[in-house]
């Protein structure tokens, strides 16, 4: 089974705006979606860590899944499609497939302990449910379990496997999953945004990740570098620059940190389905104008001035 995602490229681990109500913001949605295809990026995943989706009811994800299919045209998008629940992932999976997706992702399963054997049949499972291609998601920091090589090996003797998500803080654990790939036949994606020329260097197809959500131009920059012979500019400096936004980014956590990217650059971001305090969101709100001020810097403009 082939599939139309791309193999290579910059992906958008895509953050959804809802309401205080739980209803998606589609105008807000589109003007970010507009601005990432005209950005250039390759593709988006939809429902990802980024997007929330463990606070989302199946309605609120099935809307997003349909809505961002249909405003990314002609991006190609992938759901998540994780669970606890197994009947969710199974409706979720359907659903993809009744879209069009061209694959679906999938996190080892959440909250309990699993043995290797039966983690494995839960890709299997994910895999039959949606008849189509499957994207490994592995972040052991937020699933509390990693995808073992093993298990990622044997996956690919019985399901398609188009492509495995490296996230999270184990950066040497791409190494082997590149090795596999390259003996598979599979793409490795890099959760490691601030790292994307070293990630390149040791043989990584790409990257899905949350700070394409606003700034996609440096991502790109290093990635069309690195496979597509880019000449010019200062590599040097964009290096230099996605580690100040890994500097800005760590000092709130994770996925707010992203909005307050995405505030900065003028988009509006909905309500978080988290609950945050008072704290929290005056923290977040110096994360924006500390953004706001390096982006001036930079020359990387609020999406307003792009759009008039």
């Amino acid at each position: 089974m082939k599939t139309e995602f791309p193999k290579q490229g910059v992906i958008a681990a895509l953050a959804l705006p809802f309401d205080q109500e739980g209803l998606l913001m589609e105008d807000a949605l589109r003007q970010h979606l507009d601005w990432l295809k005209a950005s250039g990026i390759h593709g988006i995943l939809v429902l990802g860590s980024t997007g929330e989706f463990p606070l989302l009811s199946v309605d609120q994800r099935k809307d997003a899944m349909a809505a961002v299919v249909r405003l990314a045209a002609p991006l190609p998008v992938m759901a998540n499609i994780t669970d606890l629940r197994p009947p969710v992932v199974a409706e979720l999976g359907a659903f993809a497939r009744e879209l069009g997706l061209p694959a679906v992702a999938i996190m080892p399963p959440l909250f309990y302990p699993t043995s290797d054997d039966d983690q494995l049949a839960w890709f299997e499972f994910a895999a039959d449910a949606s008849q189509l291609p499957v994207l490994l998601y592995n972040f052991p920091e937020l699933t509390g379990k990693r995808i073992p090589l093993e298990v990622i090996r044997r996956a690919t003797a019985n399901i398609p496997v188009m492509g495995i998500k490296q996230s999270g803080s184990e950066f040497s654990y791409h190494l082997p999953l590149i090795e596999l790939a390259r003996d598979k036949g599979f793409s490795v994606f890099s959760g490691s945004d601030i790292r994307l020329p070293e990630v390149f260097r040791i043989g990584a197809d790409g990257c899905i990740g949350g700070l394409v959500n606003f700034v996609p131009e440096m991502m790109l920059e290093q990635f069309n570098r690195h496979f597509k012979g880019l000449e010019g500019g200062d590599p040097e400096q964009t290096v230099e620059r996605m580690q100040e936004v890994g500097r800005i980014i760590s000092q709130l956590e994770f996925p707010y940190n992203v909005r307050a990217g995405m505030l900065a650059r003028g988009f509006s971001c909905g309500a978080t389905q988290l609950v945050l305090n008072r704290e929290t969101r005056r923290r977040m709100g110096g994360l924006v104008d500390e953004f706001r001020t390096r982006f001036a810097e930079w020359g990387l403009p609020p999406v307003e001035s792009l759009s008039s």
